[in-house]
């Protein structure tokens, strides 16, 4: 069993709290404002996206003679490309489904998407940048799927032009992920490498999970562990 899929094997033991709050979140009643809220909430998270990839890939540069710098570097600086503009696809969205820009832009960042994104920096600075690529993985591997674009379309009215971000990302998501899994099954990690690699990517699913839990709340919350079929989930990056 490579690195990727020792990891996606760790995630599966989270998974059913996260897909019990997106199926939450996603419900029919009260969709539109909750839906600008989450385009909100999400612009806090991917603003952040380029900026902890340009810090990690300075990182990388500043360890010369570590054998992940010269992969570790190739996937950044692409991923940096690939991610370019992305916070501004949810402010266009926020616009068409009524919202302004301001309602993302002015607020403090609420404290669950510092709880996600702010570690990220720690590891970064204060360990090895190799930690955010366990990040990455949860951001992209819990994408939206494709039929979660026209569940919102139909619940609320909303044209095509208040869903890119969520759209674009249902088609996106999977082939960066496949990159990444390539990369992390190809890089020479230590055991202790592979484990803060872990440690990012569970830590960033728990935090995903409450940010999650907090925007469905409009509501009372289902049990976190219930069971049911898998639904849509929703991150974007």
């Amino acid at each position: 069993m490579g690195v990727s899929a020792r990891l996606r094997t760790k995630l599966q033991l989270l998974e059913p709290e996260l897909r019990g709050a997106t199926a939450h979140m996603w419900r029919p009643e009260g969709l539109l404002p909750r839906y600008r809220s989450y385009l909100c909430t999400m612009h806090a998270v991917i603003r952040a996206s380029v900026p902890l990839m340009e810090l990690a890939l300075r990182r990388t540069y500043e360890r010369p003679g570590d054998p992940l710098s010269e992969p570790l570097a190739a996937y950044l600086a692409e991923h940096i490309q690939e991610e370019q503009g992305h916070d501004a696809w949810l402010l266009e969205d926020l616009l068409v489904a009524g919202a302004l820009p301001g309602d993302a832009l002015d607020p403090l960042p609420p404290p669950d998407v510092a709880a996600l994104v702010g570690p990220q920096y720690y590891w970064i600075e204060h360990h090895h940048p190799v930690a955010l690529l366990g990040y990455i993985a949860v951001l992209e591997g819990y994408a939206p799927t494709p039929g979660l674009t026209d569940r919102i379309a139909g619940t609320t009215g909303l044209p095509a032009a208040a869903l890119r971000t969520v759209r674009e990302h249902a088609a996106l998501d999977t082939d960066h992920l496949d990159e990444l899994h390539a990369l992390l099954d190809r890089l020479p990690l230590t055991r202790d490498q592979e484990a803060a690699l872990a440690v990012s990517a569970l830590h960033s699913l728990d935090a995903l999970t409450r940010l999650f839990v907090r925007l469905g709340r409009s509501a009372p919350a289902p049990s976190l562990r219930g069971a049911g079929p898998t639904p849509p989930t929703g991150v974007t990056r």
